[in-house]
Parts: structure tokens; C-alpha cells; sequence
């Protein structure tokens, strides 16, 4: 039996939002971890979208990021808190960032996964995306391969009427 959706509301990360990104970021990922260095870039890079799903009270509970190249998104970060694990938040921070591709007009949005993360593989699974193809020891230090997977956006690229 599945945990009950929990109710979220996804918006914009701003730079007050790093302590906690932080602190996020080092609890779910451990040595692979972002610097905060590397998170406070992350949110004012070219070409970036950042949100955060915040509880009513206030507290982000995920955060995830894409990258828009001029034609391609790469999803750069699905980040949900383990006790909010499996409850909707990921899907929500990821259906808002593939709204965002789709309003770039975006091509395809592309991403990596590990492949032994069952849950998320089933998420984007559920979202149309397909595997690429395999990355031998993609993620460091831990020199685990990754799934390449790709989501067509279809009627992307078309001339605006």
C-alpha cells in the first residue's frame, strides 16, 4: 500500500533557499553531493529552472532543476525528502519543469538516472520517457552506471502561427 499523496505547492527557488538546499542536498546524497558552491550557481545559471516543493507550513520538502540548451532541457536534479518519498512530490516538481520545456519549445527533455533507483525509473517510466542506453560509472565516487532516458516533446521546434 502506497503512502497518501501530500499536498505541495511548487514554486520558483530563490537564493534564501540554499541553507536548506544545503542541508538537502548533503542528506540525500551524500559524497555525491553538490557543493553549495555548485547549488548557488545552479540557480542563477543561464538557462536554468529551479523549483522547490514547499508544504503549506512553509517547508521545501524536493527540489529539482533543468537546463535549457536552446533545444534540449536536461533535467539536472529530482531531489524529494525520504519521508515524502512516494507521495507525489517528485511528480509534481517534474510535471512543472516539463511545462516549462514544453513552453521553451523545447525538442526532448533528457536525463540520467541510476539504474538501480527503481522508484524514480518508474516515475519517468510513467511520464513517457524511454532509456537511451547505459553510462558506465556515471555517478562518482560510487562508480555507479546510469540510465540515459528521453522524452520527445512532441510539435516542439515548430514555428510559432
Amino acid at each position: 500500500m502506497s503512502a497518501p499523496p501530500v499536498d505541495v505547492r511548487v514554486r520558483p527557488l530563490v537564493a534564501g533557499d540554499l541553507s536548506t538546499l544545503d542541508r538537502m542536498e548533503r542528506a540525500l546524497f551524500g559524497v555525491s553531493a553538490w557543493s553549495r558552491q555548485m547549488l548557488a550557481d545552479e540557480l542563477v545559471g543561464p538557462g536554468r529552472t529551479y523549483v522547490g516543493a514547499e508544504l503549506p507550513g512553509g517547508s521545501l520538502v524536493g527540489y529539482a532543476g533543468m537546463w535549457f540548451d536552446g533545444r534540449d532541457v536536461q533535467i539536472m536534479t529530482v531531489a524529494t525528502d525520504p519521508g515524502y518519498q512516494g507521495r507525489g512530490v517528485g511528480r509534481r516538481m517534474l510535471t512543472t519543469l516539463l511545462d516549462r520545456a514544453r513552453e521553451l519549445r523545447a525538442e526532448s527533455v533528457l536525463l540520467e538516472v541510476r539504474v538501480d533507483n527503481a522508484p524514480a525509473i518508474h516515475l519517468y517510466e510513467s511520464l513517457g520517457f524511454t532509456q537511451l542506453g547505459r553510462r558506465r560509472g556515471y555517478y562518482q565516487p560510487e562508480n555507479v552506471d546510469a540510465w540515459t532516458m528521453q522524452l520527445l516533446l512532441p510539435g516542439a521546434g515548430a514555428e510559432a502561427s
